[in-house]
């Protein structure tokens, strides 16, 4: 078995502080943005996922806690590569069920959108599919940013395997909240449900569309013909 210490020595091999300095801007690192205080060696998303692949099936269970509570991001997302393989390798429900534990234990590390959005989906997403959702539910009317993220996306299993309620339920629920973060995951969700049946995702618009954040709204209708996004973007539709 390999230790936590391990796999950070093999991701700091890969940094490049060229590209962590990119990353500071990308991730909005800055005082009062979103990522405040985050730190990037510059390592690139191919090689963690390249990483994670080669040691989750040698990592110390026991280990894991130390890679996503770490300070520097790529090891926190690499944690999430890595749980997202012991999840989606489970053999059991019960073994499922400790890794969903872990990633709702340890959420507040999950604390960028990149993080939630590699692996949300993946595991909440596909635990809750034929499950009580309330814990995602609840989290929605989260003050924690993330929180309210990691629900909206954990949906994105629900809508590819055609349920699109707990998205639309979301959708609704998120119209006042004061972040373009959350209003562009609800946007992509949105339009994920077009791209399964645009008539739901027509019909959702068509109710609520005047009452929608812009960028929410831009998000949702992207796919749609260019007439069609021009009329609803002028309020050209008819309720």
């Amino acid at each position: 078995m390999i230790s936590a210490e391990y796999v950070v020595a093999l991701l700091k091999q890969q940094a490049s502080e060229e590209h962590a300095e990119r990353m500071q801007g990308f991730f909005k690192t800055g005082k009062g943005q979103y990522g405040e205080g985050d730190i990037f060696l510059g390592i690139r998303v191919p090689n963690q996922r390249a990483i994670a692949k080669g040691v989750w099936n040698y990592l110390s269970k026991d280990q894991w806690p130390i890679l996503i509570q770490h300070p520097v991001h790529e090891v926190r997302l690499t944690a999430l590569f890595i749980l997202t393989h012991w999840y989606e390798k489970a053999k059991t429900e019960k073994e499922k069920e400790q890794w969903v534990a872990w990633y709702i234990k340890y959420r507040a590390f999950i604390n960028n959108w990149d993080l939630v959005d590699t692996s949300a989906h993946k595991v909440m997403g596909d635990w809750f599919w034929d499950r009580d959702r309330s814990v995602l539910m609840d989290w929605v009317g989260s003050q924690d940013l993330w929180e309210v993220r990691i629900a909206v996306v954990s949906t994105y299993r629900f809508i590819k395997r055609g349920d699109y309620s707990s998205t639309l339920w979301m959708a609704g629920q998120l119209f006042t909240h004061p972040h373009h973060l959350i209003h562009k995951a609800v946007g992509w969700m949105l339009r994920e449900v077009g791209k399964m049946e645009e008539e739901v995702l027509l019909e959702f618009l068509n109710q609520h569309y005047t009452h929608m954040p812009r960028t929410m709204l831009r998000y949702a209708i992207e796919r749609l013909d260019e007439p069609l996004r021009k009329d609803y973007l002028l309020g050209k539709v008819k309720n």
